[in-house]
């Protein structure tokens, strides 16, 4: 299994992978959740299944227009057993399907077979005219050869525009917060010096415009991104982190109190938001609750 394309818009050469697996009886499983656009425009890289891979999965709500949760998956070839496959697939997903995200899989796939070249063109145009103006600018630096020399990526998807901002002597991750916390601009991934601005179907010279706008401002005015004390952008990774692992009762519990007696109410707090909530059971006497 392989992950192609990453969120920074690199693929892998997915045909020399698919042959080296089937000349060993192995299907190649490709996490395409970043490539649902890639089989309706020439330019853009080779869509998995074009490329040999037996099963990708694409995340429509990502470089399609699907709404959160819209995925698919694509099967080829006798490799995998459709059945077991189909088993997988029920096993994990919800049985109460929110008919929404199937109606707007449905309207995507129509309109990227209609119109998906021509929207494809001008994202496509557009984004190529960003990463030249970007690329003007001092101290700022898109990244494609990089990506695409000895021993690196096969292949790149021009709609992720991967910017270097080291030479403003500040890392991807404050670059990152200064655009969202001065322009309201929220890119889309951001490292120790770079950040990354997707574009989609959605894009036009509006959007383009206002990034432009942010980036150009600062050099202007002589403003750039401060850089933000030592450690900071790992300890805030490192805080969402622990957030986002907890257990919910470590997370919402009120400081140095423990759970309540049933019906008592407190305020629990979480990012420093007093949230009013109402204590159930203990969890260890959940089993014996009777239905009602």
């Amino acid at each position: 299994m392989i992950v192609s394309p990453t969120p920074y818009g690199t693929c892998a050469d997915i045909s020399s992978i698919a042959s080296l697996c089937h000349r060993r009886g192995k299907p190649l499983i490709v996490d395409e959740a970043w490539g649902a656009h890639l089989p309706f425009h020439p330019d853009l890289p080779t869509w998995a299944m074009d490329a040999g891979a037996d099963v990708c999965v694409v995340s429509v709500h990502k470089m399609g227009t699907g709404f959160e949760q819209g995925s698919v998956f694509h099967r080829q070839g006798d490799l995998v057993d459709p059945d077991q496959l189909s088993a997988c697939a029920d096993m994990l997903m919800t049985t109460s399907p929110n008919v929404m995200v199937y109606a707007a899989l449905d309207g995507w796939r129509r309109q990227m077979v209609q119109h998906g070249h021509h929207l494809l063109d001008a994202a496509l145009t557009l984004a190529g005219q960003v990463r030249q103006d970007i690329d003007a600018l001092p101290r700022l630096h898109v990244l494609r050869e990089e990506f695409l020399g000895a021993e690196a990526s096969h292949d790149l998807d021009p709609l992720h525009v991967v910017i270097d901002v080291s030479d403003l002597g500040v890392t991807g991750y404050d670059a990152a917060d200064w655009l969202r916390e001065n322009h309201r601009l929220d890119m889309g991934l951001s490292d120790h010096c770079r950040m990354e601005a997707t574009f989609s179907l959605a894009d036009d010279d509006q959007t383009a415009a206002r990034l432009m706008s942010a980036l150009t401002r600062p050099d202007q005015a002589g403003q750039h991104p401060a850089p933000g004390p030592p450690g900071r952008a790992a300890q805030r990774r490192r805080t969402r982190a622990r957030t986002r692992h907890a257990a919910p009762q470590r997370v919402f519990r009120p400081e140095g109190n423990r759970p309540g007696r049933p019906g008592d109410r407190t305020y629990l707090r979480r990012a420093d938001h007093p949230i009013p909530a109402r204590h159930t059971r203990h969890p260890r006497r959940a089993h014996h609750r009777r239905a009602p």
